[in-house]
């Protein structure tokens, strides 16, 4: 078993890297603040639909990870101002009635931008949550940008060999568990810890290198 003071070591050696694979990719900055170590905002959200451009959210998770644990964390059930059809309650549980109360988008949306703020966007298949929550804010005319890291592409990288990367089924396969599968904060929970077995993973592998061999993605 990797020790606990190697992995925080490679940890360390691996948060100060200011450029990095996945982020040389991006074409916004990497930190709007002094903070030097990055942090992680892990989030998943449930829908009405499979296309940002017709689809609305109905729940948000958000856990900010320091590469470490958790540090912080929101969820909420959304109301998506249109209908929920049974398809979607069957799959993910909730219903018209659940969300006819909750908190409507824009009356989330500063919290979401704080909680975000100057954080590494992480979730499982990241261009689905990415894309919903960018077209919630371009429709109140914000402009939403925040680097991104795939749990999906990770996961193929560093633990591969898999028959499928779906989170349900890579999740059976690893040994970890869902409490709550198609609800928002029952998968983050599970992207969480599978992240956290990547970062274990990815540390094991990269242990003997140099440091300035190293990579964070």
């Amino acid at each position: 078993m990797f020790s606990n003071t190697l992995l925080e070591k490679y940890l360390l050696q691996a948060h100060l890297l200011w450029i990095t694979e996945q982020w040389a990719e991006q074409t916004i900055p990497i930190f709007t603040s002094s903070k030097l170590i990055p942090l992680y905002a892990i989030i998943d959200i449930e829908t009405t639909g499979n296309t940002y451009k017709t689809g609305k959210i109905t729940e948000i998770a958000i856990f900010i990870h320091d590469g470490f644990g958790i540090v912080d964390s929101f969820t909420t059930l959304i109301n998506p101002e249109c209908y929920i059809s049974p398809f979607i309650t069957r799959l993910t549980g909730i219903n018209n009635e659940m969300v006819r109360d909750a908190p409507r988008f824009y009356e989330v949306a500063k919290k979401i931008v704080e909680i975000t703020n100057d954080k590494i966007f992480v979730a499982h298949n990241v261009s689905f949550d990415y894309k919903f929550i960018k077209e919630e804010f371009n429709q109140l005319g914000y402009l939403y940008e925040r680097p991104t890291l795939c749990t999906v592409r990770m996961g193929r990288k560093y633990i591969p060999g898999h028959r499928s990367y779906s989170l349900g089924n890579i999740c059976g396969e690893l040994g970890i568990s869902i409490n709550g599968r198609h609800r928002a904060a029952g998968d983050a929970l599970a992207t969480v810890k599978l992240f956290e077995m990547i970062l274990d993973r990815k540390a094991q592998k990269e242990a003997k290198l140099d440091p300035n061999q190293l990579r964070m993605f």
